[in-house]
């Protein structure tokens, strides 16, 4: 696998990737996907984010890649508050996640190695710099063979192996994953399984919203819980 020893955290004031204080977020007072979440996702720690679907897990995510913005509370990432961060200043932020979204968001005209090349390249790095790097987490998601396919002609499960590929390969701060192991079978669930955790070890962050509630207590680390858009089992 293509991960290689590093520190995550330069600054000893790093200690929280992820800290959500009185956050809700909603349209309306009467219907809100999200209810004064209190969470802390230290550095380096691995969580589950299991509950219902409409249980607001999507919701939750998306605030944390800055897709949405709160209505309520504060929301800080990297010991920054980015809860208004200026539209500007969010590419800093995304730059340290690697994110699994449940739609894939693959590019259809490029080839599986050039997806998951496609991080890489945007922070400047040449191919023959990375070119390795790609291949060895291709294989290790199980597409080695696939490499010049495009998207169109891949399986769900496939698409999902790749989509996992792409958002690990830069070896990010905070690996955030809307159900990662959903398209795929048993056994590769748990390869991918070890892919996250193994990278959680070298330190990062590691957020996983999934149904798969039996995956989650396997994996030894700590299980959240949403319903009605409370949340349970986090430190505030």
């Amino acid at each position: 696998m293509p991960v290689q020893p590093r520190r995550a955290y330069e600054s000893d004031a790093a200690t929280e990737t992820v800290r959500l204080s009185g956050v809700g977020f909603g349209y309306a007072a009467t219907h809100r996907a999200l209810r004064d979440v209190n969470l802390t996702l230290p550095a380096g720690s691995f969580h589950f984010l299991t509950g219902a679907s409409g249980a607001g897990k999507s919701t939750l995510l998306k605030l944390l890649t800055l897709a949405e913005r709160p209505t309520a509370g504060t929301l800080h990432l990297f010991g920054e508050d980015a809860t208004a961060a200026p539209r500007r200043a969010l590419p800093a932020f995304r730059r340290r996640m690697g994110v699994v979204f449940q739609d894939f968001r693959l590019l259809d005209h490029l080839s599986a190695f050039e997806n998951v090349a496609l991080p890489l390249r945007l922070t400047g790095r040449k191919r023959i710099d990375y070119a390795d790097d790609v291949a060895e987490m291709l294989d290790w998601v199980g597409l080695g063979d696939r490499m010049t396919d495009r998207p169109p002609s891949l399986s769900g499960g496939e698409k999902q192996r790749l989509a996992i590929a792409r958002a690990v390969v830069t070896k990010p701060d905070l690996l955030l994953a809307d159900e990662p192991t959903g398209g795929v079978d048993a056994k590769m669930g748990e390869r991918l399984l070890k892919l996250f955790q193994s990278l959680n070890r070298l330190g990062a962050t590691v957020l996983i919203a999934s149904h798969d509630e039996a995956l989650a207590e396997r994996s030894g680390a700590t299980v959240l819980r949403l319903d009605g858009g409370r949340l349970s089992g986090g430190t505030a």
